[in-house]
């Protein structure tokens, strides 16, 4: 029989999806299950963006530019400078998703056997997009205790080699909602100067800052013009994941031109899926001030009543739509696979994401869970319930 790749062999299973055979199977015995597990917003989409797919009366579907259409760049950069961010069209190209703006990078910077240093936990997919393009993640563990602030940098500095390519972070973070600093973002600045290191940001949560907290972005660090790589995308700013829109931003043009070929190799972005982003940049302030109001007020009801739950810590993060609870279980895991296999309350269930998938060092995280706080407000307080009392009944209690 013909083999596997080892890459393919390596592939980790997605900690998001993973225990969805367990869901399915749970629904089929007539249980319902509230989907804390995944971050797809229930927000709907800016009816801009609806409206123009609607009216898209083009007769052929054609071919983009390889760095997207050219407007629709344009568009963005307008975006940008909203936020103090002065950047050219040309140093923006538009991405299948903001998982592709990352391949596209690590492609272009590194590699087979280099490395970047990433502070867990992390969104799990990162080590997927490090698997397919040859490269080693170099974890730096942050912990529940500080709520995953950003570790000592000097351990960063420990673990840098002469493979040693960049450092990434998400801001606000995946899976912790944990909102770097100012302070901290210039101490990776200064780091990645000295040991001239690429800091790649993957910045898709920007809006989604709390308790009059502000997003600081690496593209405006100065003197990082040539080192700072940003990745964004639509998919939870304007609550359209299907639609598959990134982008990857770095004023470095060779860096850029070199993304380029990785570009002409996949042929071009979605077409319609770019024309719905340049229409949703139209959308108003008023819809952004909405979100966040409904954000916090899910925020709270989640993260208060887990922290109200006997054995349970939950750091209450300042960004995106997630957060990280420590549970008084030996193993998270099987807790999760529990809730959906063997209980129920009233008839329902909970599904949450074991954070151990989130993290590279081995046992980290095992009595640990990221959840996303995306469902309405009477849903997450119901979730709180149906959490408690099945704490209450775990036979694998801590």
């Amino acid at each position: 029989m013909p083999g596997i790749s080892k890459k393919g062999l390596q592939m980790p299973e997605s900690p998001i999806r993973k225990l969805v055979p367990f869901a399915e199977a749970a629904k089929r015995k007539g249980t319902k299950v509230y989907h804390l597990n995944i971050g797809q917003p229930d927000i709907p989409t800016p009816e801009v963006a609806l409206e123009a797919i609607r009216n898209f009366n083009h007769k052929v579907i054609e071919y983009s530019h390889s760095a997207g259409i050219e407007n629709y760049r344009r568009k963005l950069a307008d975006y940008y400078a909203i936020y103090g961010i002065g950047i050219e069209y040309t140093d923006l190209m538009i991405t299948t998703g903001g998982s592709e703006a990352i391949t596209f990078a690590l492609n272009s910077i590194c590699d087979l056997g280099d490395e970047v240093i990433v502070p867990e936990p992390f969104y799990a997919n990162y080590n997927g997009f490090a698997i397919s393009a040859g490269v080693k993640v170099i974890p730096v563990t942050s912990t529940i205790d500080t709520g995953f602030a950003l570790p000592d940098i000097e351990q960063f500095e420990s673990w840098i080699t002469p493979r040693t390519r960049a450092i990434i972070i998400c801001n606000p973070g995946n899976p912790t909602g944990y909102l770097y600093s100012l302070q901290e973002l210039l101490k990776l600045r200064d780091l990645c100067l000295k040991h001239d290191l690429f800091l790649i940001a993957d910045e898709v949560y920007r809006e989604f800052a709390y308790d009059g907290t502000r997003h600081h972005s690496i593209l405006n660090l100065e003197g990082l013009e040539e080192h700072a790589i940003v990745i964004d995308s639509v998919s939870k700013r304007y609550s359209m994941c299907g639609v598959r829109i990134g982008t990857l931003i770095s004023r470095n043009k060779k860096l850029m031109a070199t993304a380029l070929k990785f570009a002409q190799a996949r042929l071009s972005p979605p077409t319609l899926g770019q024309i719905a982003a340049e229409a949703a940049l139209d959308t108003p302030q008023s819809y952004f001030d909405a979100v966040i109001s409904e954000y916090t007020h899910r925020r709270n009801i989640l993260v208060d009543g887990l922290n109200s739950i006997p054995g349970v810590y939950c750091p209450k993060p300042k960004g995106a739509f997630y957060c990280v609870a420590k549970l008084p279980v030996h193993n998270a895991e099987d807790f999760a696979r529990w809730l959906l296999a063997e209980f129920s309350y009233q008839e329902h269930t909970v599904m949450v994401a074991p954070a151990n998938g989130f993290y590279a060092t081995p046992h980290k995280g095992e009595n640990e869970v990221r959840l996303a706080y995306v469902l309405k407000a009477d849903d997450l307080q119901h979730s709180v319930e149906i959490l408690r009392h099945a704490l209450t009944h775990y036979p694998n209690k801590a």
